[in-house]
């Protein structure tokens, strides 16, 4: 009974969240300061997950082949690659590392 009670709670924040984001006045919604953080804030959320699944294993920091998928990622970033060859460089660079360590 416990999860089902776990599920009506989030199903009522999720609501409550909804809710209170369509009450917001829109002269709010049209500061320079709220527009600014709202376009940083799914960067933010998106390096802060990317880092937190690269570099931890449970409660452990961990450096192995995903840290060097990133790090061939951000190589090809920083050269200025599409996309496709960004994504490949990470996949490649991770299977390699995973490869010879095993």
């Amino acid at each position: 009974m416990n999860v089902w009670i776990a599920i009506a709670v989030t199903v009522v924040g999720c609501y409550a969240v909804k809710l209170i984001g369509l009450l917001v006045p829109e002269g709010v919604l049209e500061r320079p300061l709220v527009q600014r953080l709202a376009a940083l804030l799914p960067v933010a959320l998106l390096a802060a997950l990317t880092a937190q699944q690269t570099f931890a294993d449970g409660r452990a920091l961990v450096l192995d082949a995903r840290a060097a998928g990133v790090a061939a990622a951000a190589v090809a970033l920083l050269l200025r690659a599409p996309f496709l060859l960004v994504v490949a460089a990470a996949v490649i660079m991770t299977a390699g590392v995973r490869a010879i360590t095993g």
